[in-house]
């Protein structure tokens, strides 16, 4: 694979040149061909080896990378101002939210106090209607004065 170490310096080396093998035409039946001029003539390079060879071909330019398009920046305080405007928003809509919360809680509460009064109440008219029935009673002796049922006596 590689070649054997000669003692040789390069200059007295055999120099082989390699001729290229032209192809055989093919034969089609097709539209004739128009020469068109290329745009610019390629440059030929040649160069100059250490051992004294030359070596002439085309230039081969590199490929250059599309250029990327640069987008423009966005400043700062686009970025806080729209950020500050939904963070306003949010609030905004929790606070909606809040306050249906506060509405509905202020209702359920008035309707626990009105369901406790005519409960508390119904209780109330049961023991007075029901307690005409018998005239007994419990007396309470509170600071010298003597209460009867429904009645007060000094």
């Amino acid at each position: 694979m590689y070649p054997d170490h000669t003692p040789h310096v390069p200059a007295q080396r055999a120099v082989e040149v390699h001729q290229p093998t032209p192809l055989p035409p093919t034969v089609a039946v097709s539209a004739p061909l128009v020469p068109v001029q290329p745009g610019s003539v390629p440059a030929v390079a040649s160069i100059v080896l250490p051992d004294g060879r030359v070596v002439t071909g085309y230039a081969i330019n590199p490929v250059q990378p599309e250029p990327v398009v640069v987008k423009p920046a966005v400043s700062r305080t686009a970025v806080n101002v729209a950020l500050g405007g939904v963070g306003f928003l949010a609030v905004c809509g929790g606070l909606i939210l809040l306050t249906s919360f506060i509405a509905a809680l202020t209702t359920f509460i008035t309707q626990l106090i009105i369901l406790a009064a005519v409960i508390f109440g119904g209780w109330i008219a049961v023991q007075l209607f029901s307690a005409s029935g018998h005239q007994g009673g419990t007396t309470v002796n509170i600071r010298k004065a003597t209460f009867k049922r429904n009645h007060f006596h000094g």
